[in-house]
């Protein structure tokens, strides 16, 4: 395992996404509406200005580790389907009714699955770099979690087999992100959590898609946030105490939209496992004072030792409103530095 690249203990950082400013958001739908009207250094002088302005959102709330925001791409997932050759979106089933995982979009392979251009991230991380030298995570999601919005049709019988096909797409773009200069990385594996029994395959699909990536590896695995909900049974309790044979070198779970309950399990990790504990809810929008994260954070501490320890958002910020994420953000920092100036280490 890899020690963590240098940082504050109890570094205070995000899991990946961030709120789209509004004026962005609204170019986003207006280039989808009439994209004639917009060329390709339009878009692009758009894409870096909120590269920019989340970065500097960032860096104002104090955060030690920081994104792009992933203002880049299309949600943390749905954007890189357009990187992958051999699909056809699928029609929206429900349009109507509240908003949830069932409105996600969906596609069916027609062919092998491919991506000849890779997925876009190197891309991402070099404007991120044209306006920052911040200590940075890249996060990028996993072959299991990216195959479950796809239908294997006659290609793929299952989604197992879809998953092999994008390991090695996966695992060649962690490699070229590392090439690019990125020295920590971020396999998103939400759908692990939210569909756990199959151990073993589930560590031999890890090892396999960080096998030589040169980095250290975190993995986030939460509940799902789509429209601030979650979609599967909250807990982690089912991965123990097999997820700690994982080969990456940092977990990154949530805890704060379920009171911390669980915690306890993290005794159950090797010491060679580094924790991110999320100490924020994204799903609400009450601002937690920086005194219950500090509470938190000791919490943490009676199972997992503070140089072990990284604070962040349960999930990343893009299903919240801006000002509730930066108002959290400070908040996650404030806490983690009074729980830094009791240990005697606020430097």
């Amino acid at each position: 395992m890899r020690p963590r690249p240098p940082g504050p203990i109890l570094e205070a950082t995000v899991i990946g996404s961030w709120s789209l400013p509004g004026w962005f958001e609204n170019f986003v739908a207006q280039v989808a509406e009439s994209p004639s009207r917009f060329g390709p250094l339009d878009r692009e002088e758009a894409v870096r200005d909120a590269v920019l302005v989340v970065v500097e959102d960032q860096a104002r709330a104090g955060l030690e580790r920081i994104t792009d925001g992933e203002v880049q791409r299309v949600d943390f997932n749905l954007g890189f389907y357009e990187f992958l050759t051999g699909l056809e979106r699928l029609p929206q089933a429900r349009l109507l009714g509240p908003p949830a995982h069932d409105q996600r979009s969906k596609f069916l392979a027609l062919n092998k699955i491919e991506a000849p251009r890779g997925l876009g991230t190197v891309e991402e991380y070099q404007r991120f770099r044209a306006v920052t030298t911040a200590f940075a995570k890249w996060p990028v999601p996993g072959a299991y979690t990216l195959s479950g919005c796809i239908d294997g049709g006659e290609i793929y019988p299952d989604r197992h087999a879809v998953t092999e096909a994008l390991i090695p797409i996966v695992n060649a773009e962690l490699k070229a992100l590392v090439a690019s200069g990125v020295d920590f990385v971020q396999l998103d594996e939400p759908s692990f959590a939210c569909h756990p029994g199959e151990a073993d395959r589930f560590l031999d699909v890890i090892a396999r898609t960080v096998e030589g990536v040169d980095a250290y590896i975190s993995m986030h695995m939460c509940f799902g946030n789509y429209r601030a909900r979650a979609v599967g049974w909250r807990s982690y309790a089912s991965l123990f105490p097999q997820i700690g044979r994982v080969k990456v070198d940092q977990l990154a779970l949530e805890f704060a939209s379920r009171e911390m309950a669980e915690l306890d399990l993290l005794n159950q990790l090797p010491d060679s496992i580094d924790v991110a504990i999320g100490v924020v809810d994204v799903k609400n929008t009450w601002i937690e004072p920086a005194s219950l994260v500090a509470s938190r954070i000791d919490q943490a501490m009676k199972f997992v030792g503070p140089d072990r320890l990284s604070v962040t958002p349960d999930c990343g910020f893009s299903q919240t409103a801006r000002h509730v994420a930066k108002a959290k953000a400070k908040a996650l920092v404030d806490g983690a530095r009074l729980v830094r100036a009791k240990l005697g280490r606020d430097v």
